[in-house]
């Protein structure tokens, strides 16, 4: 019994290399999270796409209230059907070796639910609503409040949507970014401290 061999040649692993923050080796490690999430069509095609339910039963996308939003911002098909390109390039963002400002632009792309390049009043929201998920505790107009106070704090021009300038700014702030993709959940976490002042 020798060493398993690897699905890809000397060259594809290279140029996973100089296209990822991956060592040839993570790239292998990621191959193998991405191949036992269906050993059966994955093991005999390297190429195989896989449908969104079942990247998202990987343990990281799971537990992430974007992880759908993440898979579709990564697909090249734009519709969270994985190949393993889109799923390394996603897994390599959000490595510790990615920089932060990396990290940033492909946050704003997962916040900006319409694809129009700024983040309104409706991406918020929807941002918002993943956070607090299932335990909702705000109604309509408590969620326009918030939204508000959100835009008060960090709408620098007032033009009611955040540019990836703006939204670069406040990850900046944020020395914990590196390691989070929870930018609002601090402002809103202090905004609901902080209710009882202009709710």
């Amino acid at each position: 019994m020798g060493q398993k061999s690897s699905q890809f040649s000397a060259e594809e692993l290279n140029d996973y290399q100089d296209l990822t923050y991956f060592t040839k080796k993570e790239v292998l490690i990621a191959h193998e999270k991405f191949k036992s999430l269906a050993p059966e069509k994955v093991g005999h095609n390297k190429n195989a796409k896989l449908a969104l339910n079942k990247v998202l039963k990987l343990p990281e996308l799971a537990a992430n209230p974007f992880g759908e939003r993440m898979c579709q911002v990564f697909s090249s098909s734009q519709d969270g059907d994985c190949t393993f390109e889109d799923f390394l390039d996603m897994m390599s963002v959000f490595s510790s070796m990615a920089p932060a400002d990396v990290k940033a632009e492909h946050v704003f792309r997962i916040f900006d639910f319409d694809g129009d390049d700024m983040l309104g009043v409706g991406d918020i929201k929807k941002v918002i609503q993943c956070l607090i998920g299932e335990q909702n505790v705000f109604n309509d107009n408590d969620l326009k409040r918030l939204v508000h106070k959100i835009f008060e704090e960090v709408d620098f021009d007032d033009d009611g949507a955040l540019s990836f300038s703006e939204f670069e700014h406040v990850t900046d702030m944020c020395p914990d970014f590196v390691k989070s993709v929870y930018i609002f959940y601090c402002i809103i976490n202090a905004c609901l401290f902080l209710q009882d002042h202009w709710f």
